[in-house]
């Protein structure tokens, strides 16, 4: 009877410890009794069967993924190479694990064809210019395809961008003749102002000539207080009347 207790105790040790699971806090524990699945377990202390119960841990953190970059044709017909990076988390550890064999594998390759096909069908000049609006159809793409895995999509950035370089040289002299003709408006624009701002002061002065006299002593006063050496003779604009005054011949 003593080598018996003596042979039990330890089995009956050992069997308690192996049923004994700790799942962590960011950690589902998925249950298969005899080949059928129970409910998550989780977190903390789980208890399972020797010998019946087999647990899978899943976890449940949100995952970064680094899309490689793509060699893509797009709708211009213009070779690019784009690279994204993909966020996502499982939300629903029995789907992750009877739905899908490896659901970090099977995003992993969604994202590259969703990639690869939401850029193909637009322009360069849209995906450079509108990122966020295919960053949003990525996400709602890969979100629906993913969530009978039990995965929800977080966020889908596109992160690079590499142009061959004759393109690279071709939107730099674009940019530049952009400048240019920014430039030209803007200079062309100063010169309208400034000729009407010419014409309101004539206007004026035709109304008023005192305002003619009042600018005259203005440039008096600037030009004697000019560091440089310079003689004035102020004449009054009297002097002047006459010839202003005269019929042309």
């Amino acid at each position: 009877m003593i080598y018996v207790a003596v042979f039990l105790i330890p089995l009956i040790a050992m069997l308690i410890f192996a049923s004994v699971k700790m799942v962590p806090q960011y950690e589902r524990g998925v249950v298969f009794r005899m080949g059928k699945v129970l409910e998550p377990k989780g977190p903390g202390m789980v208890l399972v069967m020797p010998l019946i119960d087999k647990l899978k841990r899943v976890d449940m953190r949100t995952i970064t993924h680094d899309v490689p970059g793509q060699d893509i044709i797009t709708k211009d017909n213009v070779s690019v190479r784009v690279s994204a990076v993909v966020y996502f988390r499982v939300v629903d550890a029995v789907k992750a694990s009877i739905e899908i064999e490896n659901y970090k594998a099977a995003t992993s390759q969604l994202a590259q064809t969703t990639l690869r096909s939401v850029c193909g069908q637009e322009d360069l000049d849209h995906i450079l210019s509108e990122r966020d609006a295919k960053n949003r159809k990525m996400q709602e793409i890969l979100d629906h395809e993913t969530e009978p895995w039990g995965v929800a999509i977080s966020k889908v950035e596109l992160k690079e961008i590499d142009l061959p370089e004759s393109m690279q040289r071709a939107m730099a002299k674009q940019a530049e003749a952009e400048r240019e003709r920014r430039a030209t408006v803007i200079n062309a624009d100063g010169e309208l102002q400034a000729a009407a701002k010419l014409s309101e002061a004539a206007s004026l002065i035709a109304k008023e000539p005192i305002t003619l006299q009042l600018r005259y002593l203005q440039t008096i006063r600037e030009i004697g207080v000019s560091e440089q050496n310079s003689t004035l003779i102020p004449v009054p604009i009297e002097l002047f009347k006459h010839f202003m005054n005269s019929p042309s011949s």
